[in-house]
């Protein structure tokens, strides 16, 4: 793995996770031919995005080199925002009259520090699954058995029925392992080897 305090070696995009608490950086480097960076700046707007209107919102400002548009937030900052869904648009300033247009846009996921929380991060996928299959298994507690799908406690519903949502949600977790997988350059499991 590169060493990520480098900035030769900075993601040349940004991140879709953020982890609340850790160093975040990135570089954009395909936007200085079409605005150079003595004469625009790069900011990022980043807005909670959630169904009942987010309130948290940040502002990110990018650092300019002769090659590079850098965007680095310390910890102590990043550890300031909040957890959630986040939509953000990335906006090129003229220096000249400090008219604004916006360049890109996209998602991130702001996740809380590992290191920092005692909180079940289990994903919603991983909870369902985890309860489904306590209740099968006739070992679940009063918070799983009450756990609900549609409106119904996984304790009233049939034997099929259990069986069936544990196979969507087991096939939703795997997805999501399948992902963190590929993040980490690590083998999903999908390629068969060869021997000639």
């Amino acid at each position: 793995m590169a060493n990520l305090f480098d900035r030769d070696n900075y993601p040349l995009q940004e991140p879709e996770i953020l982890v609340l608490g850790d160093r975040w950086v990135w570089k954009r480097t395909d936007l200085v031919s079409d605005y150079p960076t003595d004469t625009y700046a790069l900011t990022y707007e980043f807005h909670e995005d959630s169904g009942g209107g987010g309130s948290h919102k940040f502002t990110i400002t990018a650092t300019e080199t002769t090659d590079a548009y850098i965007v680095e937030v310390a910890s102590a900052t990043t550890d300031g925002y909040s957890a959630g869904e986040y939509q953000w648009y990335s906006f090129i300033t003229r220096s000249s009259d400090s008219e604004r247009v916006a360049v890109d846009s996209g998602f991130s996921t702001l996740k809380v520090n590992f290191a920092d929380t005692n909180a079940d991060l289990r994903s919603h996928a991983k909870k369902v699954l985890d309860a489904i299959e306590a209740v099968i298994e006739n070992r679940a507690t009063i918070d799983q058995s009450s756990f609900s799908i549609g409106g119904r406690s996984l304790s009233r519903m049939s034997p099929d029925e259990l069986m069936e949502f544990r196979n969507r949600y087991r096939a939703e977790y795997n997805e999501e392992l399948k992902k963190a997988k590929i993040r980490n350059h690590k083998p999903t499991g999908n390629m068969i080897g060869v021997k000639f």
